[in-house]
């Protein structure tokens, strides 16, 4: 895996091969900041990462000197490989918080510009997401939540989807306030 932009562009991270984790792909993740660039100016952005593994995308945020990048992940070891990773990296812009995304979500209590939950895609539960999120207010008025999820999901008849985007197996579907 790699950093495709900001301070750390071309940065090789090497994640243990033992990790559960299914990282976003650098072609899906090139693509999908190559969408936040017409969006977002990066700095100063306050962002979620959900179900962060092992970090790419909080990484990615961190590196484009986003203001807060809080990686909310369960497993301990990609916890402590994002912690490093941070630390090595002289993140200081990045959080790692060790939590069940769904229980984080109902007790953040904080709002962000732009949460990405990119979940295990057998999840159970992963349509519940944008719904919790909206109900949580935990997006901020102009804000975007970005869940990544297989083909096998279909957000288009959800309410706040805006669009969806596909980059060989991997699918974005982007949220906002309606």
């Amino acid at each position: 895996m790699r950093i495709i932009g900001g301070d750390h562009k071309g940065r090789r991270i090497h994640a243990p091969a033992s990790l559960p984790v299914r990282p976003t792909t650098d072609m899906a993740k090139e693509a999908l900041f190559n969408i936040l660039h017409n969006y977002y100016d990066f700095e100063g952005l306050k962002v979620l990462d959900l179900f962060a593994g092992i970090g790419s995308i909080s990484y990615e945020f961190a590196s484009r000197d986003a203001a807060e990048v809080h990686s909310v992940e369960m497993n301990p070891r990609c916890v402590n490989f994002i912690t490093e990773t941070s630390r090595k990296l002289d993140l200081k812009n990045l959080f790692v918080i060790r939590a069940n995304v769904f229980t984080y979500i109902k007790r953040s209590g904080k709002n962000f510009d732009i949460i990405f939950a990119d979940p295990p895609y057998d999840l159970e539960g992963i349509e519940t997401i944008p719904d919790l999120i909206f109900e949580n207010d935990l997006l901020d008025k102009d804000g975007w939540l970005i869940v990544e999820h297989s083909a096998g999901i279909d957000f288009s008849e959800h309410p706040n989807l805006d669009q969806n985007r596909k980059y060989g197996k991997v699918n974005f579907s982007m949220f906002s306030k309606k």
